[in-house]
This record gives C-alpha cells, sequence and structure tokens, in this order.
C-alpha cells in the first residue's frame, strides 16, 4: 500500500511513499513505550520546555519552506500557510511560558496535614490527525502532551505524508531525543492495533464525525482516554442591531478562509429578518469581487483549491441534493473550468431541516444563509443541529448577545468576530462535536493523570 501527495491545484503527483507492515509499526510503537520512562522520568520539566523553546524557533527559521510543503501538499494559500506556522511557533512560546504553572501540584484544603493534586503523564498517547491545518493541529496535540511528559505517535492524514515526515524533522532539528514524536507511515485501517496496543495510554482525534465514533469505539473497548475534535456546522447570527459591514467582513472571512476547509468555519449565517436580503447582497458581492482562484503561492490569489477532488465531488452532492429538495442558488454551485479542485464560492438560501444544508457539514467554500424572526428564533436554529463546535454572534446590543452567547450550544462563542483558536482558551466542543479540550491550561492536562496525594 501506498500514500500519495498531490498537488490539489493542478492535480500532479508530488511523493508517493510505502506504508510501513504491521512487524514494523508493532516494533516502533513498542520502542515508544520503552522511551516513555527516560522521557518522564529523566527529562526534568525544565529541560522539556528549554526544548520546546528550541522548538518554536525552528519553526521560525525553516517558516518559508514549511509554508511551500503545506502549499504544494494540500492548497492551502502560501500567506496562510505561512500564518500556520507561525501560529504554531506561537504556541511552543505560550506553553514554554506557562507549563511550569499549569502542571505544578495543585495545594488543596482537606483534613490531611497536606493534601494536593499531581499532574503526572500518562505514556504513549497516539494523535490521529487531519489534513485541513497539517501543521497547527499537530503542534496543538503534540507541543502540551509532550511538554506533559508524554510521548507522542503522530498517525496523519494520508494525503499529507511530506507534511507528517517534516514535523517529526522539525522535533528532530529541535534536539528532541528519538521516539520522543514519532510519524507512523500508516493508512487508517491500522489505527485501531495502534490503539489496543498495551504501550498507547490515549488517543487524541482531529477529524470527521464518523472516525471519532470508530476511535472511541476501539479505546472503549481498551478503556483508554480519548480526546475528540469532530465535525461543526457553527452559526454566524446577525442580530437586527448588529453593524453590517463587520458582519459581512466577519462573514466572508469565517466562511473562506481555508477555501471553508476548517472545523470552526462559519458555515450556517442565521441573519435577522430585517437584514438578511441586504446581507445576502453584499455577502454575494464581496465573494464575487474579492475571492480569485489562482495559483495559491502568489500572493493576488484568495481563493484556494480544495484539498482532493473526492472532497470537492462530494461537497458537490451535498450542495445538488439541497437544490433538489428546494434550496436555491444565490451564487457558485459549480467546480471552476480549471486545472485542480477548485470550487466556486456558494450561497444557498431557502434551506430547511432535512436537506443535507441544513443537517450536515458543508466542508468548503459553501455558505447557508437562514432567516431569524427574532433572537429566540435564531439561537433555536443556531441550537437545532447536533454539532456544537463553536459559533459568533454579530450585534451592538452586548446584553442580548452575551446572553444568547451562554445558551449557544458550543464549545466556544465569539461576539463580533469569527471563531477561531487562541493557545491561550480552550479548544473543543459538545454534542457530535466531541469532548475533551485542547490548548489552555485544560489542554496539557487532558492527558496526565490527575492524582491525589493526602498526606498525614
Amino acid at each position: 500500500m501506498t500514500m500519495q501527495s498531490i498537488n490539489p491545484a493542478t492535480g500532479e503527483l508530488n511523493a508517493e511513499f510505502e506504508t510501513w507492515n504491521q512487524d514494523t509499526l508493532d516494533e516502533v510503537v513498542t520502542q515508544a513505550g520503552y522511551g516513555f520512562a527516560d522521557w518522564s522520568k529523566l527529562t526534568p520539566l525544565e529541560d522539556r520546555i528549554a526544548l520546546l523553546r528550541r522548538l518554536g524557533d525552528v519553526l521560525l527559521e525553516d517558516q518559508e519552506p514549511l509554508a511551500e510543503l503545506m502549499t504544494l501538499e494540500m492548497g492551502k494559500l502560501y500567506t496562510e500557510a505561512l500564518a500556520e506556522v507561525q501560529k504554531c511557533a506561537t504556541l511552543c512560546d505560550y506553553y514554554a511560558d506557562h507549563a511550569a504553572e499549569f502542571l505544578a501540584d495543585e495545594m488543596i484544603e482537606s483534613d490531611a496535614s497536606k493534601s494536593y493534586l499531581a499532574y503526572l503523564p500518562l505514556g504513549v498517547v497516539l494523535g490521529v490527525m487531519p489534513w485541513n491545518y497539517p501543521f497547527w493541529q499537530v503542534i496543538r496535540f503534540a507541543v502540551p502532551t509532550i511538554t506533559a511528559g508524554n510521548i507522542a505517535l503522530l498517525k496523519h492524514a494520508s494525503n499529507v505524508p511530506q507534511c507528517a515526515l517534516a514535523l517529526q524533522e522539525v522535533f528532530r532539528k529541535a534536539g528532541y531525543p528519538q521516539g520522543v514524536f514519532t510519524t507512523l507511515m500508516i493508512g487508517s485501517d491500522k489505527v485501531a492495533s495502534v490503539i489496543r496496543h498495551p504501550a498507547v495510554k490515549a488517543v487524541s482525534l482531529t477529524g470527521s464525525e464518523a472516525a471519532g465514533r470508530k476511535v472511541a469505539a476501539v479505546a472503549g473497548e481498551q478503556l483508554k482516554k480519548t480526546v475528540l475534535e469532530l465535525g461543526g456546522s457553527d452559526a454566524f447570527i446577525v442580530l437586527d442591531s448588529a453593524d453590517l459591514k463587520a458582519a459581512v467582513a466577519g462573514a466572508v472571512k469565517g466562511r473562506f478562509l481555508n477555501a471553508g476547509q476548517s472545523c470552526i468555519a462559519a458555515k450556517r449565517f442565521i441573519v435577522d429578518a430585517a437584514l438578511v436580503e441586504t446581507f445576502t447582497e453584499q455577502f454575494k458581492q464581496t465573494i464575487e469581487q474579492g475571492l480569485l482562484a489562482g495559483d495559491p503561492m502568489k500572493a493576488e490569489t484568495t481563493l484556494a483549491p480544495m484539498a482532493r477532488q473526492d472532497l470537492l465531488d462530494e461537497l458537490h452532492q451535498q450542495v445538488m441534493k439541497s437544490v433538489e429538495m428546494g434550496a436555491k442558488i444565490v451564487t457558485g454551485g459549480y467546480q471552476l473550468d480549471r486545472p485542480g479542485a477548485y470550487y466556486a464560492p456558494t450561497i444557498l438560501t431557502n434551506v430547511s431541516s432535512g436537506m443535507p444544508a441544513f443537517d450536515e457539514e458543508f466542508f468548503g467554500p459553501v455558505a447557508i444563509i437562514l432567516k431569524a424572526s427574532e433572537p429566540a428564533h435564531a439561537l433555536g436554529l443556531a441550537n437545532g443541529i447536533n454539532y456544537g463546535l463553536g459559533g459568533s454572534i454579530w450585534s451592538n446590543d452586548m446584553a442580548t448577545a452575551e446572553t444568547m452567547a451562554r445558551g449557544m450550544e458550543s464549545g466556544a462563542t465569539f461576539i463580533n468576530s469569527p471563531t477561531f483558536s487562541d493557545p491561550r482558551l480552550p479548544f473543543g466542543g459538545v454534542k457530535n462535536s466531541g469532548y475533551g479540550r485542547e490548548l489552555s491550561a485544560q489542554g496539557i492536562r487532558e492527558f496526565t493523570n490527575i492524582k491525589t496525594v493526602w498526606i498525614k
């Protein structure tokens, strides 16, 4: 079996890699288990933090070739790829500054002479990561996991094998001991065997709801901890008091960044009835005039290709099925007539429950507009699906917006900003968007044994 790296902007083959057989895989995972004691017990936290600072430096030193590789392999705009590498370095700096605080023993008042919580590493942790942010998603998982004293194994998406190997090289250049971070050159068919391996103690997955269910089922059989960050169909609520110009600008950025291929992209635009016609027209004009398909390496290009042709085909099928059921296309709705997996920026209206556009995640440059009669109706539409990752509310009435933010069923709600991830803020979802948290203090503690120590 092989893994192919294909340039989505041209359809050309970049490289091809042989996947590992089961014996090789078992040996690597076993060795990772052996290495855990040395890393967790013989490498003090201050030394792990020093390596982390060096990791951030290496990312910045190599940011241009790493960004070029991302663009070549999954089609991301080069400007966005460069920002992604820089964000990874920022995360390294954040945990280097705060890991000692986050992992320090926490004193607890009790009947004991002394009682406290200790945050102790679990062992080998498998990360199953997606292609849409091929560096950020991995660094977001691996940095806190490793800094807490664990060993990290990476099973990356099969369409970004060069990024997966480049990440392993970045950790090597930073000076991490061999085996602390290892890329597994395997397909999804071997993930279950890794989870079942006795050396592996936990799993973190960022990906689809279907993949999350499969991983959680296998981990559940083994009674192993999981953190799942799954799909999302984030609501973007525009109330009647909103700054319409700012909301439209936020809508374009929130929906079409990374060609719309983001779990926390704004996907369902729920607009007050008084503004919906004006919002829709301005949204349409802005994307038709401002999103230009082209070579993702060029600065003037503002619309990237989708990462794979099969993903584009799946998205188009969702659009067409929704149209057959009564949805209306305001703009777009077709593949661009040019080489590569480019899909025209699309707006759908007249969408209702039961359509793919209402019920399913659209992972690409398609926006769904829904009309709300009042704030309570808008919140009901926002909460009326099975996902709950993020969301945003646009309003100049802060009291109403904050009340609605607390009532939105999501892991995060942003007011007057598109949803985004920040190392300082916990990140994760509810409902079918998963469970557990990444980033901030909560993220570094997810893969620790929160151990009570009681002394008298």
